[in-house]
């Protein structure tokens, strides 16, 4: 399934046809789904507002400052595979600034990090026995040759237990499963695995990952530098309090207890929000009744080291005497240009519901107990290696998919000629990521325009 989504080609208009078809659209969230959307509607010549909740522009790409540098709050990295991603990026002009580098995966066992990258890495792999490793190895290439028609209505626990058996399901695949989704894994559809095997195994020359000059908040500098030149208006630090229609059908949005009116509006907003802020004449209008769909949260402990951990990007920790499900180095792709010379940056990532105990947690307490169970799984590691760290936490990254999610998913029409949406809960079966973003945005502008991509 490819996820490279071509629009028609933007037509050139003239002040005559400009004045004709030019639009007020509001553009609710400045995450890159909002950012992308906005550049896009601005470049078809119409008048736009982006309006955003927080005080930075960039959703989970949002950044803080450390030693007079920027770093994301949250891990992110660039596949090959990135289409939609890579071309809003090239048509930024910052193609140039991308780098890649070769990244691996390893996931921890019994005092060990065991490598888990090619096949004779699973041939070794210790925690399945010799069958078991075959069998996996059969479930990642059948995932990556099989077709996806009727994955979305099987879970995942069956399909992968039917390919690799209950013994290698409960020893890898199910731990896997529930750092992702903790104790909401049982539903979750086989289409999204399958997606995740194509997706970051796509290569047969291995695993490779890019990142960009300056960081991601490069990226949103620059569209938000560009949006401002084709007279977009930004509006950040701003909370809405309300989305519908006005007496007249008019597409409304009250922000300070003000309304205001537009011909359109573009919502990128977490769909629980989009749930929360929606109308009465708005759902009376939209086109179906608006889903309940749930997100799952997560929390990150960024630690800024004076030593290297492992030469793995990734490393798999889903046992459960640990507070953290992942360990991810970034500095095994970041320049040092990036991070500072002789710096190693760590995140920590716990996905968990936001009513989780746990997602409250004191931050104080919650670095403690991070960093004294990380020091055991690196006996080497020591308080003097630690030079700094940070606590971020998100209460809406993926949405907690169950069987059948294909015909949940929200439409990208809210109110036909009045209301888009482009959310992560309509990314699926793609990958939830800033590429996953990019792509909904093209879909979604596509069907405002009465294009249907499927």
């Amino acid at each position: 399934m490819s996820t490279r989504l071509i629009l028609p080609p933007l037509k050139r208009m003239t002040s005559t046809t400009a004045s004709r078809s030019c639009k007020t659209v509001a553009v609710l969230g400045g995450g890159i789904a909002g950012l992308a959307s906005a550049f896009r509607l601005a470049q078809e010549g119409h008048a736009v507002t982006l309006i955003e909740s927080s005080p930075q522009l960039g959703g989970l790409g949002t950044f803080f400052q450390h030693d007079g540098r920027t770093f994301e709050k949250f891990y992110h990295c660039m596949l090959p595979t990135d289409g939609p991603l890579l071309k809003l990026i090239d048509d930024i002009g910052l193609t140039s600034e991308i780098y890649w580098k070769p990244t691996s995966f390893g996931y921890w066992h019994e005092g060990e990090t065991l490598p888990l990258n090619t096949a004779v890495d699973l041939l070794k792999f210790t925690p399945l026995n010799f069958i078991d490793r075959l069998r996996v190895g059969f479930t990642g290439l059948w995932g990556r040759k099989c077709q996806s028609t009727g994955l979305d209505d099987i879970t995942a626990v069956d399909w992968l237990t039917k390919l690799s058996g209950k013994n290698a399901f409960q020893t890898f695949w199910l731990p896997l499963l529930q750092a992702k989704f903790g104790d909401r894994y049982h539903d979750v559809p086989a289409l999204w695995f399958w997606t995740r095997f194509n997706r970051e195994k796509g290569d047969s020359k291995g695993e490779c990952k890019g990142y960009l000059r300056g960081g991601y908040k490069r990226i949103i500098d620059t569209l938000a530098a560009k949006l401002r030149a084709k007279g977009v208006l930004i509006q950040t630090d701003t909370a809405i309090e309300s989305i519908d229609l006005n007496d007249a059908g008019r597409a409304l949005i009250i922000v300070g207890g003000k309304q205001q009116t537009f011909d359109e509006l573009v919502v990128t907003l977490p769909w629980p929000a989009v749930q929360h802020l929606a109308g009465e004449r708005l759902r009376a209008a939209a086109v179906r009744p608006l889903p309940e769909i749930d997100y799952q949260g997560v929390t990150n402990l960024v630690l800024f080291l004076k030593r290297p951990l492992t030469p793995h990007y990734w490393v798999a920790t889903p046992q459960p005497q640990f507070p953290f499900d992942g360990v991810i180095e970034t500095s095994t792709l970041t320049n040092e240009s990036d991070r500072g010379t002789g710096r190693h940056v760590v995140y920590l990532t716990k996905y968990m519901h936001r009513t989780d105990p746990r997602f409250r947690e004191d931050e104080k307490t919650l670095t403690q107990s991070w960093w004294a169970s990380l020091k055991t799984l690196f006996p080497g590691l020591s308080d003097e290696h630690l030079e700094s760290s940070f606590t971020f936490r998100a209460p809406f990254v993926e949405p907690l998919y169950t069987r059948g999610y294909l015909n949940q998913r929200p439409p990208e029409v809210l109110v036909p000629g009045k209301v888009f949406l482009c959310s992560a809960a309509q990314v699926y079966p793609n990958v939830t990521s800033w590429n996953g973003s990019v792509a909904q945005c093209e879909k979604t502008l596509a069907a405002r325009a009465g294009v249907i991509v499927k």
